[in-house]
């Protein structure tokens, strides 16, 4: 209820038995404080505060030296714990990354046993299981909890793959899958904080935890391919599906950005055989606004999202150190990268270059083309008007009009 502006939550002590198949307890009763105490997750979350006295009460005898020497520990011995709520074994890495907190040895043992990974894959919903990845993902240690996760070898129970996958994933690919997680997060760090919101922070790391699972498929409805990352985010997890989609136009985004880099951090111009994607729009454009153009294109599809894939292309981007065991050298290379790349896209003119509205309509093609009707004809000349907008960015909408008719009277003449 609420009182005083403030919501009260009345619970009373109870003790629980729970049944092989659900996390759910199926008997409830009337407890006392000790004994609804040792049926909490962890010892430093059944700690009682008395109202009455003012008093903090440890009934386990252990919840507050447990809290001031840093360790997470169950109530009661660890394999039953987790046996009756698998969820427990997430909450309990969860708890220790976000305070840095020691896991416990024999709590280590029993989260990674079989019998436990089996009850988690099982008994466990697998949005409660996406709701503990997301606050991991999004709380103050990631990379700590996402390690933890793969040293207790849970990280294929968490992050289930579809059934039929290629080519197949290479053993270790989930410490490479935390390696990208954790250049990312540090060179989230290094940059300004400004650079990225929450939830750009967020998609971020998500999209470089899977970075190494980018070119793996499986086969859904009608023999349609699809990267497992979707199966991951939307069916293993069940994120939303928006999620999904972004993490995946990042991936895609990333490989285009890669290929734009190296103009885009010398001030070089960009040969059309540099690129395998959008070259029937540039091969009119001079060689010197060729950038621009791509990197326009790029920008009008990610909008706020460039940021992100960037910072994704970055961490796929070699780096040429002569030390390469050199993490710290090699972190600050990518940062200066980045900051160069992100200064050069401001200084075309880029930012925001989503919002800028084409000079030129449909209607406009379909005059200038003799046109009855639409259709992927005037599709295909709105985006080479927009690559000649993005070329010629002080351009009007009468010289975009007689450049169109110029370049279809050539059309006209070589058909």
């Amino acid at each position: 209820m609420n009182l005083f502006d403030m919501w009260i939550d009345f619970v009373n002590l109870r003790s629980e038995e729970y049944t092989e198949n659900s996390r759910i307890p199926s008997k409830q009763s009337f407890g006392t404080p000790e004994e609804d105490a040792y049926r909490r997750d962890l010892t430093i979350n059944s700690l009682f505060y008395n109202i009455n006295t003012g008093s903090v009460e440890d009934f386990t005898k252990r919840g507050i030296s447990d809290l001031k020497s840093g360790r997470i520990v169950t109530p009661l011995p660890p394999k039953a714990t987790f046996l009756d709520d698998p969820l427990r074994v997430l909450r309990a890495i969860r708890f220790g990354a976000r305070f840095e907190f020691t896991l416990d040895e024999d709590l280590k043992v029993a989260a990674a046993c079989g019998d436990v990974k089996d009850a988690l894959a099982a008994k466990i919903s697998r949005e409660r299981i996406g709701t503990e990845v997301d606050l991991m993902i999004s709380g103050n240690q990631p990379v700590k909890a996402m390690t933890y996760i793969c040293d207790l070898t849970l990280f294929w129970t968490v992050f289930n793959l579809p059934p039929e996958f290629e080519p197949t994933i290479s053993d270790g690919c989930e410490r490479l899958c935390i390696a990208y997680l954790d250049t990312a997060w540090n060179l989230v760090h290094l940059l300004k904080e400004s650079t990225f919101t929450d939830e750009e922070r967020r998609l971020s790391l998500f999209a470089a935890l899977f970075l190494p699972l980018k070119n793996t498929t499986y086969q859904v409805k009608k023999a349609k391919v699809v990267p497992v990352v979707n199966y991951i985010i939307r069916d293993s997890l069940k994120r939303k599906s928006k999620d999904a989609e972004m993490v995946l136009d990042l991936h895609r985004a990333s490989q285009k950005f890669l290929s734009l880099i190296p103009c885009l951090a010398s001030n070089e111009g960009l040969q059309s055989d540099d690129i395998d994607w959008m070259r029937r729009l540039i091969n009119d454009v001079s060689a010197a606004s060729r950038v621009r153009v791509l990197t326009g294109f790029l920008l009008r599809e990610l909008k706020d999202l460039w940021r992100v894939a960037l910072l994704i292309s970055i961490l796929l981007h070699p780096i040429d150190i002569n030390n390469i065991e050199d993490e710290s050298l090699q972190l600050h290379k990518r940062r200066d990268m980045f900051n160069t790349v992100e200064s050069a896209i401001i200084k075309l003119g880029l930012n925001k270059v989503w919002e800028v509205k084409p000079l030129i309509s449909g209607k406009d093609v379909m005059n200038v083309l003799q046109l009855k009707g639409g259709g992927p004809l005037v599709k295909e000349w709105l985006e080479k008007s927009m690559a000649w907008q993005l070329a010629n960015p002080s351009g009007t909408s009468e010289e975009c009009i007689d450049w169109l008719r110029e370049a279809n009277s050539k059309r006209v003449k070589l058909e």
